[in-house]
């Protein structure tokens, strides 16, 4: 099986009220974590490059690392995924570097101009049957190079959701409904929710469409835990509850972005390793550990979020 683009994939998750992980990916170990676990329990799968994962390995690496997990994994339908793209331009040579899907984030834009440049990437994708996923309203947090302080964020508008979906055809749509970028979401005691009244109006008015949630990583008290102990400084971080992900899932919400718990899991076991072996200096006897844990936390959301287990 080759890569294949998402439409599909979230068209089933949808009929079938189920998300669709997106993993974002960085390296060899990350990659192979995540396909080997979805692998065993049967999901498709998305992995995705942000801005940051293409400036460090590059997206020919990434493509490539890809297209050996796909060759090794043929049974299992798998998308390679830009996650915020930033300009047409990036789109497009993600487009033409072998990508099938793409993000092209305007949110940061004015309402009319966000409408403008994700049409205009959904024009130029559609021609090589890549998928487009949009978005609306501006996520707090922080992820990669993208910085948005609290105060500047705000929620989707139920009405502004049709009617861009409507002007820019896009395939999928980012949402803000309470998900924020980042291992720090929430403060100490603030109550963590999200904002399922907009999510069922969204459902009423614009049915079968598939919806997306950024900045969805729970944020795993024992990873940080580990961390802290084998020295690591990581306070007060809160992410969202799986049991909130778990019921966005069984909506119109197909597509639930994992990157921070992917990175919390893998550090843990990397500081664990080296704290208990401080003689080693081969990179495989800690990065296996690692990989391992990536591997795990993916099959943990793939069966308690995403509720993909056995749906291809």
């Amino acid at each position: 099986m080759s890569l294949v683009n998402t439409k599909k994939m979230l068209e089933k998750a949808y009929n079938e009220k189920y998300a669709v992980g997106a993993f974002n990916v960085n390296n060899m170990e990350i990659i192979q974590g995540i396909t080997e676990a979805a692998a065993e329990m049967n999901s498709p799968l998305i992995l995705q490059a942000s801005a940051g994962a293409r400036k460090y390995a590059g997206s020919v690496y990434l493509r490539k690392l890809v297209e050996a997990a796909v060759e090794l994994h043929p049974d299992i339908p798998i998308a390679l995924h830009l996650d915020h793209g930033e300009s047409f331009e990036i789109c497009k040579d993600c487009i033409e570097s072998g990508f099938t899907s793409v993000m092209i984030d305007g949110s940061s834009l004015p309402y009319e101009k966000n409408i403008e440049l994700t049409a205009k990437v959904v024009e130029y994708a559609h021609k090589y049957g890549v998928t487009v996923e949009g978005e609306l309203g501006s996520l707090s947090g922080v992820e990669d190079n993208i910085s948005i302080e609290k105060e500047k964020s705000f929620y989707a508008n139920p009405d502004q959701v049709v009617d861009f979906v409507g002007k820019t055809g896009v395939d999928s749509l980012a949402i803000a409904i309470g998900t924020s970028h980042g291992a720090y979401k929430f403060k100490p005691g603030q109550k963590r929710e999200l904002r399922f009244d907009i999510l069922s109006e969204i459902e009423k008015k614009i049915p079968n469409f598939p919806i997306v949630l950024h900045g969805a990583s729970s944020v795993i008290p024992g990873f940080v835990e580990e961390i802290n102990k084998f020295g690591g400084d990581i306070k007060e971080a809160y992410g969202i509850p799986e049991e909130l992900l778990s019921k966005a899932s069984r909506m119109s919400v197909c597509k639930i972005n994992v990157d921070s718990d992917l990175r919390l899991a893998m550090t843990a076991k990397i500081r664990k390793s080296l704290h208990e072996n401080p003689s080693n200096f081969d990179p495989r006897k800690y990065l296996l550990p690692a990989r391992e844990a990536i591997k795990e936390i993916v099959k943990h959301k793939i069966k308690n979020v995403m509720h993909s287990e056995n749906k291809i």
